[in-house]
C-alpha cells in the first residue's frame, strides 16, 4: 500500500469516527446502557467478518488466540465505550472529545507503573500541559454543572488507555479481536446494569436503529480503515493524523445543532491537543498506540 493511501484511509477513519458526538445527540430516549447495548451488537457481525476475511477463514483461532490480554483490554473498552456515551450524553461534545484525547497520557502512565516501560522526559512535559488542559476543562465543568460528564469522559480515556496497555503486554499485532470481546462484554454489562437499575435496553425503534449504525458504519468500518491504513505510517504521523476526529466532532455539532461550548472547553481542548501534538513530534520513532474511539 501507498503511503498517500494509508493518510486517506486514517483520515477517512478519523471522520467516521468524528461523527459518533452527532449520531448520540440524535438518540431521544435511550440512554447510556441502552445506547451502548445495541450500539455493540451492531459492531459485532462487521468485526467479525472482517477478522474472517483478513484470517483467510481462521476466525475462531484469532478469537480464541488474544488469553488473558484480550479479555483485559475488551473489559478496558466496556468502560471506555460506556463512559464515551455517557460523557457525551451529559456535556458538551467539544468537552468529551478534548478529554477522551488524554488517553495516550494516560497509557504512558500505566506502562510505566505496570509494565516498567520508560517514559521519556518529554513525554513527562507533556503529561504535565496536559493535566493543565484538562484542569481548565474539569474547572469548567464543575462550573458549568457538568462534572458528571467531564469524569465520565477520562474515565472512558482511563479504558482505552488500559486497552492499549493490555495490547502491549500481549504483544497483539491486531486488536480487532480483542475489540470483539469488548463489544460482548459491553453487551452483558449493559443488559445486567439496565435491568438492574430498571430503565431496560427496549427503546424505540428509532434509537435502536442509530445506535446499531453507530456500531456498524462508524465504529467497525472505521476501525476497519484505520488499521488498514496505519500499517505504512509513522506512529507520530498516525496520532497527529487521528486529530482530526477531535477537531472535527465539535464542527459536526455547532453546524447541524448550533452547540456551542464554553471559552474554557476551547482554550483547555487547545493546551491538550498542544501536548498530544508535541508528545508526537518529540517522539517519531515510538510504537503507535491504540486509537481513541468514541
Amino acid at each position: 500500500m501507498k503511503y498517500a493511501t494509508g493518510v486517506i484511509l486514517v483520515l477517512a477513519a478519523g471522520v467516521l469516527w468524528s461523527l459518533m458526538g452527532l449520531m448520540i445527540r440524535q438518540i431521544e430516549v435511550a440512554g447510556t446502557w441502552a445506547v451502548l447495548f445495541w450500539r455493540s451488537i451492531g459492531v459485532i457481525p462487521v468485526l467479525l467478518a472482517l477478522i474472517w476475511w483478513r484470517s483467510g477463514g481462521q476466525l475462531w483461532s484469532r478469537l480464541l488466540g488474544v488469553g488473558w490480554p484480550g479479555v483485559i483490554g475488551g473489559i478496558g473498552l466496556v468502560l471506555a465505550f460506556g463512559g464515551a456515551i455517557f460523557a457525551i450524553q451529559a456535556t458538551t461534545v467539544a468537552n468529551a472529545v478534548f478529554l477522551f484525547s488524554a488517553s495516550p497520557f494516560l497509557a504512558a502512565v500505566l506502562g510505566w507503573l505496570l509494565l516498567k516501560e520508560p517514559v521519556r522526559r518529554a513525554t513527562w512535559f507533556a503529561i504535565l500541559l496536559a493535566g493543565v488542559g484538562m484542569y481548565i476543562m474539569v474547572r469548567e465543568g464543575l462550573a458549568a454543572g457538568a462534572l458528571a460528564g467531564n469524569v465520565a469522559a477520562l474515565l472512558s480515556a482511563l479504558g482505552f488507555a488500559g486497552f492499549t496497555i493490555a495490547l502491549r503486554w500481549g504483544k497483539m499485532a491486531d486488536m480487532m479481536p480483542a475489540v470483539v470481546l469488548g463489544a460482548l462484554f459491553s453487551i452483558i454489562a449493559a443488559g445486567v446494569v439496565s435491568t438492574a437499575i430498571g430503565t431496560g435496553v427496549i427503546v424505540p425503534a428509532k434509537d435502536i436503529a442509530i445506535s446499531m449504525a453507530m456500531g456498524a458504519v462508524i465504529l467497525a468500518f472505521g476501525m476497519a480503515l484505520y488499521t488498514t491504513g496505519s500499517t505504512v505510517i509513522p506512529a507520530a504521523e498516525l496520532t497527529l493524523l487521528s486529530m482530526v476526529e477531535v477537531l472535527l466532532a465539535p464542527i459536526w455539532v455547532w453546524l447541524f445543532l448550533g452547540e456551542t461550548a464554553s471559552s474554557g472547553t476551547f482554550v483547555g481542548g487547545a493546551i491538550l491537543l498542544a501536548a498530544v501534538a508535541f508528545n508526537a513530534l518529540s517522539g517519531a520513532r515510538r510504537k503507535p498506540v491504540a486509537p481513541i474511539i468514541p
